[in-house]
């Protein structure tokens, strides 16, 4: 029921409603009228005060420029933060902190609040569970709610422009994690004197190379000139191949006919052929002379990436014509997985973003997509037969019950129109599939179980309570992945306390069975056929299932190898194993849900499956686990090395307040380090602690005996990884992962000649020159005439002697300079002489803009 009122200055409330009738226990609440007044025009914004002490410290300042007083007393209106540092609970001057899951924050009023006249504001001191440096530790939509009424975003909080209510990092108590942290704060200055090397020794010229670079490639002085006047010839199997290549090349204004190679063409040609006794698989030779171009792949995929050598040899510019280089290249993939993995499940960016991320992988031969389908914060591929789980499970919203919805997190607000909402329905993935597949890419579904689960036990708590209201016990059961009786506590990384899935219940593998199959039936709808389930299995809440009557009465029965909790993550995996074993499925996973602990991995011949992949994450050096990825691999498990330090895009390009990102792996992963990670000696990449203190002794940061990789047969290869907690736009999305993931791919195919157990720095530098300066001239503007986003690094800038230069860490690429704040900008050509006030710099490239930097003399 609509309260209406005015708030009278002494702090009392007259509140009437339609029947002029007023409880006083509604003295102290809101009209929706004064909610909606409230939201408007009050400001909620923080403010980091501290990194240095024991916690970190912070501060919210809720300031009421609107026309509507806030009540004294304890009323039923509530404000809802997100932050994804858990907060302390509090009380101050009546308004009580507390957590309520998640990253969501409730700020209740009490008996002792005084009340928030207009024009009044009550700071609100509070601690966090970890530092806050970066402006995306603080999320949006912020707002306030009360029951019966119509929840209200605080309007300067509905923004992705973060710093309209999150105040500068300016002092080194903001902006370092604590007083031993080493990592410098990048700014204009220490940016350019860092880019001075690799201006230094970059060559002008992009040149016509290709990237990946090839294992062998043979350059010649002439050229061939590629035109409309061309054909292709394939050889039967290769039709979608040829089909590809013409339709790539008319996208460059040049129509091309292709016949089966049956069918004798004269004139200039593309030879496409397979030949698996010249070529190793997904390998090929190509072959550049003036009239005819010629690739033969080992197989079908390697046909199709020489193919993808000949597109990467054209410019970013459209023409009638093209020069090639003559040339000839025998290429094979150093790693036979090549992947990138994408969390879609905390945020949702939609399908295009995702077809897109498809074709860019194709284009730098990377052939393994990892979709992280399923998370707490939502489900995102429809499931014929459970409704529930896109119903419910694919939305977020402020419903405490959550019978409607997820509880809204990650900054999506109270409404279902909020960021972060959406999913596949099957027809979506079928076509995912499908372009996948004529990409030569395998997708690699993760349904991410028995923890990280917390979007699908509330989808089937939700579907249990609709079919028990309805006199179906049977069905509600069915699919049933939480006890009602389980008493287990525990408090996730993520700060959630229910999203476990209880493995001791056999509605849970009911479950697993059913989406895995309905998982098949879409890839043999889409022509292709699912090989890899990934089960994810990291980061289980420490205490679940403890105080679960369904695992007591499992224990009771006395089965061999579950006697009690310590078995249980076992158990699940061995379950999860055979189901997918008896579907023909390779099983996958994160290192920890395959291992009891830093050091044990589970007993590998538990599991029936001919393949077990581990995804090798977590290489926090001094943290004593990064030798996981090699204990796996001795094990007998196949591992995919994706480290924390090197391959985390979603961690911040450099160490500034402005960068997005978590960095708990590391302080930055810029698009450097990825190029220079290197996959065949992990411990080689131990080059700095979390703080930034150079490692010069391994084993004795660790204090054991690290473990030497004894079967090298099981390193499958790398793989990047998107985490989407703060990347709530598609924009963003493209942001954190371009350019990042054509370094990944560089190193996915090619060794380096400067790897090693100790780096050939020079050599590094010059190849990181060279690849730089083709991002920046040819690969960049490709990728722009896409309409993707990506980052663009802030230039360096210095004003020395009245003069401003300006740099760039990816040399040739477009600086602008403004003289009058931003109102107007120019091309920076050279040195600018400069007399006074502060001068705007940035990077560009088409549409793109870098963020825009401040010099001053």
């Amino acid at each position: 029921m609509s309260v209406s009122g005015q708030v009278w200055r002494s702090g009392l409330v007259a509140l009437v409603m339609a029947a002029g009738f007023v409880p006083l226990a509604q003295a102290a609440n809101l009209s929706q009228q004064q909610l909606t007044g409230f939201a408007s025009d009050a400001k909620l914004e923080f403010a980091v005060v501290s990194n240095l002490g024991a916690k970190p410290e912070a501060r919210m300042t809720l300031t009421n420029d609107s026309s509507v007083a806030l009540p004294a007393g304890a009323g039923d209106w509530r404000v809802y933060i997100h932050s994804v540092r858990k907060l302390d609970s509090t009380e101050v001057e009546g308004l009580s902190l507390r957590h309520v899951q998640g990253d969501l924050h409730e700020i209740a009023p009490t008996a002792a609040f005084k009340g928030l006249a207009t024009g009044a504001s009550i700071a609100i001191p509070y601690t966090a569970s970890a530092h806050l440096v970066s402006y995306s530790d603080f999320m949006p939509r912020a707002f306030i709610a009360q029951p019966g009424l119509k929840a209200e975003v605080f309007a300067n909080t509905d923004t992705e422009n973060l710093s309209e209510f999150v105040a500068p990092f300016a002092t080194r108590e903001q902006q370092l994690r604590s007083a031993n942290d080493q990592y410098a704060i990048a700014t204009a200055a220490s940016r350019y004197q860092d880019n001075l090397a690799v201006n230094r020794i970059a060559t002008l010229d992009a040149g016509a190379k290709i990237i990946p670079t090839p294992a062998q490639i043979k350059y010649r002085s002439s050229t061939a000139i590629l035109d409309g006047s061309w054909q292709i010839s394939f050889a039967g199997r290769l039709a979608g191949e040829a089909k590809y290549l013409a339709d790539q090349l008319k996208a460059y204004g040049l129509t091309l006919n292709a016949s089966a190679d049956h069918i004798k063409l004269s004139g200039k040609l593309i030879e496409l052929r397979v030949d698996a006794t010249t070529a190793k698989p997904e390998g090929y030779n190509l072959t550049i002379a003036a009239d005819k171009i010629t690739i033969v792949g080992g197989d079908n995929a390697g046909a199709f990436y020489g193919i993808q050598s000949v597109l990467s040899l054209l410019p970013a510019q459209t023409a009638s014509s093209y020069a090639l280089p003559q040339l000839s290249a025998s290429d094979a993939p150093r790693f036979n997985w090549r992947g990138m993995h994408y969390d879609m499940a905390r945020n949702f960016h939609g399908k295009e973003v995702t077809l897109r991320l498809i074709e860019q992988m194709a284009r730098y031969k990377l052939n393994k997509l990892h979709l992280h389908l399923t998370e707490d914060e939502g489900w995102r591929l429809q499931i014929p037969g459970l409704p529930e789980l896109t119903d419910i499970g694919g939305k977020r919203c402020f419903d405490l019950t959550e019978q409607s919805c997820l509880l809204t997190q990650l900054g999506t607000g109270p409404h279902t129109s909020g960021s972060g909402n959406g999913y596949y329905t099957t027809e979506d993935f079928i076509e995912i599939l499908k372009f996948a597949s004529a990409r030569h890419i395998e997708v690699i579904p993760e349904i991410d179980m028995p923890g990280h689960a917390r979007a699908a036990v509330k989808a089937m708590e939700a579907r249990y309570h609709k079919l028990l209201k309805a006199g179906d016990k049977t069905a509600a059961e069915q699919y049933l992945l939480s006890d009602p009786l389980d008493k287990s506590q525990y408090m996730t990384v993520q700060n959630y306390t229910d999203n476990s899935i209880n493995v001791c219940l056999s509605s849970t593998y009911a479950f697993v069975d059913k989406v895995i199959y309905e998982l098949q039936q879409m890839y043999r709808k889409a022509g292709t056929k699912l090989v890899t389930f990934h089960m994810g299995g990291d980061e289980v809440g420490a205490g679940s299932w403890a105080a679960s009557p369904a695992c007591a009465a499992l224990f009771a029965k006395g089965e061999q190898g579950v006697a009690g909790v310590a078995d249980l993550k076992p158990y699940f995996v061995s379950k999860l194993a055979a189901i997918t074993n008896t579907r023909g499925l390779a099983l996958a996973g994160w290192e920890d849900g395959l291992m009891y602990d830093a050091t044990n991995t589970f007993n590998r011949s538990q599991f029936a499956n001919k393949t077990v992949m581990a995804n090798a994450w977590d290489n926090i050096w001094e943290w004593g686990v990064a030798d996981r990825a090699y204990r796996l691999a001795n094990a007998g498990y196949e591992v995919i090395l994706s480290p924390g330090t090197h391959l985390y895009f979603d961690h911040p390009y450099e160490a500034n307040p402005e960068e997005r990102g978590y960095y708990w792996a590391t302080r930055y992963s810029s698009t450097e380090k990825v190029f220079g990670f290197m996959p065949d000696n992990l411990y080689a990449n131990a080059d700095k602690t979390r703080m930034g203190e150079p490692i010069e002794n391994l084993e004795a940061l660790v204090g054991r005996a690290l473990p030497g990789l004894e079967k090298p047969e099981n390193l499958r290869g790398i793989q990047g990884q998107l985490w989407s907690e703060t990347v709530r736009t598609g924009a963003q999305f493209e942001q954190m992962i371009y350019p990042r993931v054509m370094s990944l791919a560089e190193r996915a195919w090619h060794k380096a000649s400067w790897e090693g157990d100790k780096p050939e720095v020079r050599a590094r530098q010059q190849d990181w020159a060279d690849f730089a300066l083709q991002l920046s001239r040819k690969e960049l503007p490709k990728l722009a005439a896409t309409g993707a986003d990506f980052y663009l690094p802030p230039p360096g800038a210095v004003i020395e002697n009245g003069q401003l230069l300006a740099n760039s860490s990816l040399p040739g690429l477009a600086l602008e300079v403004s003289l009058d704040q931003g109102k107007s900008w120019a091309p920076f050509t050279g040195a600018l002489a400069v007399t006074n006030g502060s001068v705007l710099v940035r990077s560009r490239l088409g549409d793109n803009a870098s963020r825009v930097v401040s010099v001053s003399p």
